[in-house]
């Protein structure tokens, strides 16, 4: 899913190792299974609940699997928030009882469940080892232990690109059209770069929205940003994350910054006025986008095929099965089925994730969706460049969420003019390196 409540960031006794295609006879479920998992469905009721937060869209397609398994009842628990969602994971996980069958996460603090993995289903022993190839590499890679162990299903993610104003850029003497605006933008030094040409030419406008975004941007391109390969908090000894921090920081203070806190009131508002021409974007963020800037932004928006670094991803999310769960064998089913290329584009037309699912961007609904507001800009066949363009398998330590919303917190200080870089910086490795170590004691 989306990130949400702004910057963006949860979670079975029996084992079979059999197939996804044969799990109901060989496994004991209700009825014999077909290729699909389709069964005959002759034994008792079962319900099954999800926990989800916000939208997933998933509501026709509980209908549906339902139709298909008579005796299947399924039951939605959506928080309103991930905060909610979290909070409910973690006292049940602490409980040792009271999670759903299935515990939907998000991308940014899956990490800290890795490393509880013994608390969910390695979902390998239910068929994953036949269903991986459904997805992008790097996704399955966000739901795997170091030892291999997989416990999530991906839903969809989100690959960025670059948004930008076509009318802005006129005024500065920049190229308008997408495929020219791609060329300026190889890496994150050719996209500062051009921002303070573009300054020089438009003073009364930012080059980007916030200084916390670009580096959520690009601090997620670094293989390791908080955390060493074995869950060491790097720190300071991370002489890359250092480099990105000062890229940004420099960016605020020449002004390419609009200094705009994210998800506010007033970075709402500057979508309706000229306050800043590009913006790190992933697919999801378009309807923000048309959301806030309304009749004033339709076309001027538009949309390059580029992403500096090569590509990124923001966004996301997966479906687990945890060991609390009764019913493990028909809960990885479900969650198999709900994350299948045939749901995923249901739930792309629906809600507009981007799926996770390679055959999905073979689908016309996917790639040939076109986007009349941003110029008319063929924004599936974007986001699926986009997304095989992500490369990086970032690995993230327990408490990467957590380490990160303090960088965050300390970029924002340093973006809207209220504690200088350097002292930011010591006071975001301070801070990083008590919730590290406070992990590692608790």
């Amino acid at each position: 899913m989306r990130p949400r409540n702004g910057a963006g960031l949860r979670p079975i006794a029996l084992l079979c190792a059999c197939s996804f295609v044969l799990l109901a006879t060989a496994c004991g479920g209700s009825g014999g299974s077909d290729a699909s998992g389709n069964n005959a469905n002759d034994g008792p009721k079962i319900e099954l609940t999800i926990a989800t937060f916000n939208e997933f869209g998933y509501e026709d397609l509980y209908r549906e699997y339902e139709a298909q398994h008579p005796n299947i009842k399924i039951v939605e628990r959506r928080a309103p928030t991930v905060d909610a969602h979290i909070k409910n994971l973690d006292t049940n996980l602490a409980n040792g009882s009271g999670l759903a069958d299935i515990e939907a996460m998000e991308v940014s603090w899956i990490y800290n469940y890795l490393a509880k993995a013994d608390e969910f289903v390695d979902l390998r022993d239910y068929g994953a080892n036949d269903l991986k190839d459904r997805w992008l590499d790097w996704k399955v890679a966000g739901a795997t232990t170091p030892d291999g162990k997989i416990i999530g299903y991906g839903t969809d993610i989100g690959p960025e690109a670059i948004c930008y104003r076509r009318d802005l850029f006129a005024k500065a003497g920049l190229p308008t059209d997408r495929a020219q605006v791609a060329k300026l933008f190889t890496d994150w030094s050719s996209y500062f770069a051009t921002g303070r040409k573009f300054k020089q030419k438009v003073p009364g406008s930012a080059w980007y929205d916030s200084a916390v975004l670009t580096w959520e941007a690009m601090r997620n391109q670094l293989i390791q940003a908080y955390y060493s390969n074995q869950d060491r908090f790097l720190g300071a000894e991370n002489p890359l994350l250092k480099k990105t921090w000062d890229q940004v920081v420099k960016g605020t203070a020449d002004g390419l910054s609009a200094g705009l806190p994210a998800w506010s009131d007033q970075w709402n508002k500057a979508f309706r006025t000229d306050k800043f021409a590009t913006m790190a974007c992933p697919g999801w963020l378009l309807g923000v986008i048309q959301t806030n800037a309304g009749s004033y932004g339709k076309g001027k928006w538009d949309v390059a095929d580029v992403f500096p670094g090569g590509g990124g991803n923001w966004g996301g999310s997966y479906l687990t099965v945890p060991k609390q769960s009764p019913q493990p064998v028909e809960a990885a089913r479900l969650a198999a089925w709900l994350t299948a290329p045939e749901q995923q584009v249901k739930v792309f037309k629906k809600v507009g994730s981007f799926p996770s699912t390679i055959d999905a961007y073979d689908d016309p609904q996917v790639k040939s969706q076109v986007n009349p507001y941003f110029n008319n800009a063929p924004v599936g066949q974007i986001f699926v460049n986009r997304a095989k363009n992500v490369i990086l398998k970032q690995h993230k330590g327990p408490r990467d969420g957590e380490i990160n919303q303090v960088f965050s917190a300390a970029l924002a200080k340093v973006d809207e003019g209220k504690q200088p870089p350097d002292a930011a910086w010591k006071q975001a490795l301070d801070l990083a390196d008590k919730a590290a170590n406070t992990r590692k004691s608790g």
